[in-house]
């Protein structure tokens, strides 16, 4: 497991920095640390078959090192991040773990179903889902968003979790796991980020609903709801007074380092997880979700 002090942590008030949409980690100052020299894994996942949605950076690079380092093989779903993508696959690679790379926009469900379609032919079966990959771009007012980006955000943040899940349900098996992020959103919107918001809401309520119709089968639907975390999405979706305080007004009155994250994930793919679903785990930095 990660220790609690062997990273440097991003505070508040930032460097000046702006980045165009999706963003990459070799132009944030600081780079955030997804756990690349610091997380021991102890083969809670050994032989487990993974697809990681949004893998390439953030939070879902932070799973998918942490998931390698506890045994599991894992397939990278990721948009255009070329160098981002590579980089996560060679930790996974380094772990001793194979490492299959997908590009492709999984607000089209065709796109959903090759990315399943390549992790059973790669893998042979899939054991969790990891549903991470997210669109979010900040507006001022209502009218400043456009139909098409309201369209987009829905296709991208659930839309696409309903397709994977669809797709990947003859490939699950008694045990398997669905991991979905959500966000601290879901239950303190904010107002500037009215359609990301929107649908992590929607996401939440979607895990809880699915976690019920999958019981019976055996597999388990859960929800991470982060605070805020430094990942690419920041610098390149944010204005640059939110960027230059992002955190600042949390408790701990800083982001989270992204390996901060990953443990949740661990833990809710484990099968020490076997009696909880349906539920949202908090990873808020003090921001409480009631």
């Amino acid at each position: 497991m990660p220790a609690d002090d062997s990273f440097e942590r991003v505070e508040p008030p930032l460097p000046d920095q702006q980045q165009d949409v999706p963003g990459t980690l070799g132009a944030m100052d600081p780079r955030p640390d997804h756990g690349e020299g610091s997380y021991r894994g102890s083969g809670r996942l050994a032989g487990k078959r993974v697809i990681i949605t949004g893998g390439d950076s953030g939070i879902g690079r932070a799973v998918a090192i942490a998931f390698a380092r506890e045994g599991a093989d894992i397939l990278i779903s990721y948009l255009c991040e070329e160098d981002d993508a590579r980089d996560t696959a060679r930790w996974i690679e380094e772990a001793g773990k194979r490492a299959v790379l997908i590009a492709g926009d999984i607000a089209d469900a065709g796109h959903c179903r090759e990315i399943v379609a390549k992790a059973v032919d790669e893998f042979g079966g899939i054991d969790i889902l990891v549903n991470n990959a997210a669109h979010q771009m900040t507006f001022e007012a209502l009218t400043d968003i456009p139909d098409d980006e309201w369209e987009k955000t829905f296709a991208v943040n659930i839309h696409a979790m309903f397709y994977l899940a669809k797709a990947a349900m003859p490939h699950l098996s008694k045990g398997a796991s669905i991991i979905n992020t959500t966000s601290v959103n879901a239950d303190m919107p904010s107002a500037t980020l009215l359609p990301y918001a929107t649908t992590k809401g929607a996401i939440q309520n979607f895990t809880a609903g699915l976690a019920q119709l999958l019981a019976k089968k055996g597999i388990r639907v859960n929800c991470v709801a982060p605070g805020p975390v430094w990942t690419p999405l920041i610098p390149s979706t944010m204005p640059p007074e939110e960027v230059k305080n992002f955190g600042k007004d949390y408790p701990m009155g800083r982001p989270a380092q992204p390996k901060e994250l990953a443990p949740a994930y661990v833990m809710l793919a484990t099968n020490e997880a076997s009696y909880i679903s349906g539920a949202t785990v908090a990873v808020t930095g003090g921001k409480p979700i009631l």
